[in-house]
């Protein structure tokens, strides 16, 4: 059985949500050096949940239920606190190629947390797709591998972690999407990692930093609130609605590319031809991945 065109809509959406958050990437490397990891992630999600907020709330959208807000308050405060303080320290040691190289590792984990909370079976195309891209996210990245800058590994562990946090975010969001909307899922789960990062960064005083903040750095924020956060990560709820945890994770593998295309124009790290070769792989890797049959376990995913 081929995948359904809801899957494939789906799949779309979650390439589209990959490109954004590549780009985003790249961006997150470029301020980090004049914020640090927590106020950053306030101005991404922060404006993310103001901008999807309204939208929301004019749409009458179904919103979660009774029990389910422990849940997608559990969740979102995982992902949209925890993940994303991890993804920008990552920035903080690595370039944005090296680092988001680490985070195309999440197809494979996200294959391995679902096999083994029995979420998704695995399969040999499934297996052959996530191999075949991530190794042509690999040759794109061979440049700046080789350029990476001293403790660069560093950041490359804190941003396996992170990866594993979005596995897990990924396996066990859909029976919360599916039971309200894509939007409320999203808007809610940002909503309390915000206000987790907002109450953390004004202990800190992490606010401070905001003076040093230049023209670009200010163009950095907006783009990290309005792309990196509300469209990218609306993108991605709105696909693992519509198609498995894998299927969405695979798209993450061109993530690398657009990271280390931002990476390269705003701080010059190196990119080659290599980076056409790669690219070329990844979408090869992609359509294998996705063009196979559909995962006999989705139906599991709504209980």
């Amino acid at each position: 059985m081929r995948p359904s065109r809801n899957e494939y809509v789906g799949v779309l959406a979650a390439i589209a949500s990959s490109a954004l958050g590549g780009v985003a990437g790249g961006t997150t490397r470029f301020a980090i050096g004049m914020s640090d990891p927590v106020t950053l992630g306030v101005f991404r999600f922060g404006v993310g949940f103001l901008l999807l907020l309204p939208i929301a709330l004019a749409l009458r959208i179904k919103w979660p239920r009774g029990r389910d807000w422990l849940g997608v308050a559990a969740l979102g405060v995982m992902y949209f606190a925890f993940f994303i303080v991890l993804f920008n320290l990552a920035f903080r040691y690595t370039t944005a190629a090296r680092g988001s190289l680490a985070l195309s590792t999440l197809p494979l984990m996200t294959m391995l947390v679902g096999a083994a909370f029995g979420i998704e079976a695995l399969d040999t195309r499934k297996s052959v797709g996530v191999i075949v891209a991530m190794a042509g996210a690999a040759v794109a990245l061979v440049t700046g591998l080789a350029d990476a800058p001293a403790g660069a590994w560093r950041g490359d562990l804190i941003m396996i972690a992170a990866t594993l946090v979005m596995a897990l975010y990924n396996v066990w969001s859909r029976p919360f999407i599916v039971r309200s909307s894509p939007l409320a899922y999203v808007t809610a789960g940002m909503g309390f990692g915000a206000a987790c990062l907002v109450a953390v960064a004004a202990w800190s005083d992490g606010y401070a930093s905001v003076a040093s903040f230049h023209g670009a750095q200010w163009m950095a924020v907006v783009y990290l609130g309005v792309f990196g956060g509300a469209a990218a990560f609306f993108l991605w709820v709105f696909a693992l609605e519509r198609t498995t945890p894998t299927r969405t994770a695979i798209t993450l593998t061109i993530n690398p590319v657009f990271a280390s295309a931002v990476g390269a124009l705003t701080l010059g790290e190196p990119i080659g031809i290599n980076l056409v070769v790669g690219l070329l792989a990844v979408f090869a890797g992609i359509w294998i991945a996705t063009s196979g049959s559909a995962g006999k376990k989705r139906d599991n995913l709504a209980a």
